[in-house]
This record gives C-alpha cells, sequence and structure tokens, in this order.
C-alpha cells in the first residue's frame, strides 16, 4: 500500500531561542481515482490506507449501495510490468446488478476538505438514506458520552506522528470502540468507518455513536444518516446546515465535546444523565 507518512527537513523558530533544523513527519495527501463498471466515478484526495473502506463509504455516503452484497468486487489497478506506488492510487469496483450503477455524480475532484464538491445543483448535495431511524430513545448515558473524545485521542497514531490528520471513532452505547479511522479528510475518515461497516455486513449501525475529531458539518450528518448511525459527537463547532439537517433525519447532534462537557443540539433523547 501507499505511504501513510513521510519525511521532510524543517526550520523551528521559537521566540526567545535559536532556531533549530529538524526533521519533520508529514501525513500524506495522495488522490484516490474510484472506478464502478471500468468507467471513473470520483477522484478524491486522502492518506492512502483503508482505501476499499474509503471506496465503499462513499458509496454508502452517495446512496449508490447499502447492503455488503451490492459491492462484490474490489481491487486495485495495476500496471502490465507489475506494481508500482502508483498502482495503489486507482480502485475498481464492481457493482452488484440488483441495485443500479452509479453515474459519476462529481463534475470536479474531492479534496481532502471536501465531502460534497462538485456536485452540479443543490438539490444533489441531500441524499434519502436507506435506514430511516427510529424515534429518538435513550441510548448512552452522558458519562460515557463525555468518555468518547479521550478514546479516541488515545488511539490517533498517525495525529501523534503528524498532527496533521482528522480521525473518526465508531462507538457501542457502553463506549466500547468498534471501529477508528484517520485521513487527512474528516469525511474521508467518516467514509472509511462506514466502509468497514458495510464491507463487515453491520450496516445499518444502530446503537451506536460517532465521534469525530472536528467540526460537525452538514456532510458528516448526512454520512451517519446515510449509516443509521443515531448519534454524531463532535469535538468543535456545528453548523447551521448540519443542525438543521439533523433535526430532518433524526440524528442526535452533539458538539464542543470536549473536556467535561458538551452540548446537544438535536434529539437529546438519546442521551441520559
Amino acid at each position: 500500500m501507499g505511504r501513510r507518512t513521510t519525511r521532510h527537513p524543517a526550520r523551528r523558530i521559537i521566540a526567545g531561542a535559536d532556531a533549530r533544523r529538524e526533521v519533520a513527519t508529514l501525513a500524506v495527501e495522495e488522490p484516490l481515482e474510484i472506478r464502478v463498471g471500468g468507467a471513473p466515478f470520483v477522484v478524491t484526495m486522502r492518506t492512502p490506507g483503508d482505501d476499499m473502506d474509503l471506496a465503499a463509504g462513499h458509496l454508502v455516503s452517495e446512496g449508490a449501495i447499502w447492503r455488503r452484497e451490492h459491492l462484490p468486487e474490489m481491487c486495485y489497478c495495476t500496471t502490465v510490468s507489475g506494481r508500482s506506488e502508483q498502482d495503489y492510487n486507482t480502485l475498481s469496483l464492481t457493482v452488484s446488478p440488483d441495485v443500479p450503477e452509479p453515474t459519476t455524480s462529481r463534475a470536479t475532484a474531492m479534496s481532502s476538505a471536501c465531502g460534497v464538491c462538485g456536485v452540479d445543483s443543490i438539490d444533489e448535495v441531500r441524499r434519502s438514506t436507506h435506514f430511516p431511524l427510529d424515534p429518538a430513545e435513550s441510548l448512552i448515558t452522558s458519562d460515557v458520552l463525555l468518555s468518547l473524545p479521550d478514546r479516541l485521542r488515545g488511539r490517533q497514531k498517525l495525529f501523534d506522528k503528524t498532527g496533521g490528520v482528522h480521525a473518526a471513532g465508531l462507538f457501542s452505547a457502553v463506549g466500547e470502540l468498534l471501529c477508528q479511522r484517520e485521513d487527512v479528510g474528516r469525511h474521508n475518515a467518516v467514509d472509511k468507518v462506514v466502509g468497514w461497516a458495510l464491507r463487515e455486513d453491520r450496516l445499518p449501525l444502530s446503537g451506536t455513536v460517532l465521534q469525530v475529531s472536528g467540526r460537525a458539518s452538514f456532510e458528516l450528518v448526512q454520512k451517519a444518516s446515510m449509516a443509521g448511525i443515531p448519534v454524531l459527537a463532535a469535538v468543535s463547532a456545528p453548523s447551521s446546515l448540519a443542525v438543521d439537517l439533523a433535526v430532518d433525519v433524526g440524528v442526535t447532534l452533539v458538539a464542543f465535546s470536549r473536556d467535561d462537557r458538551a452540548t446537544i443540539y438535536t434529539h437529546p433523547e438519546r442521551i441520559r444523565e
């Protein structure tokens, strides 16, 4: 697989002290082309690793697939002369004939900061989930919820090395970590978690909490909804559109979840004191 980190010379300056040379560890950012049925589908910038989870999760987020049997085959495209590092930047997917073959949904390449870039219209941004959430009812205690950021942070090995990646962790209602992924793009980290769940035949992810390391955006609420995740918690702020969508789709949206506090914006019934 491709490298997840690389090294680069740097010069550190500190107020009141002499500058010093060092070698910095950087998170790798490279393009991944996803092809469906032999045709280009999307190019996204990502950190190499868990690429098949990323591709599967992206198709779930797009509403193209929602069950493991919908994705019978995935493989890296390779050259005739043999494998090279570049071979791991193109994935070929085969979609089951039981579902409509997805068409190219993005007019431009997606950067690592963008989850809904390249759609042709506002109407295309919002997807209809195959896993509508049940009415909100008690799911997780506030104590367990408040412990999740630290539990996720303790598993962020790539962040420890680079300081430059986001993380997403899927937890059970009692705080058990089910899956954790890191990537330069926060939406990629979530897609990798959702793709893992699809490949493990765990969708819908009812009874789980998705904890993310960044802010709560519209795209992350939508990804949670598409996977049937009832609670999304973020360490930073939510956007207005994220809150509006969470209200509509029934997701419990929690933000500023750090230290010993958090703010619940929607459907608080799932969090019990």
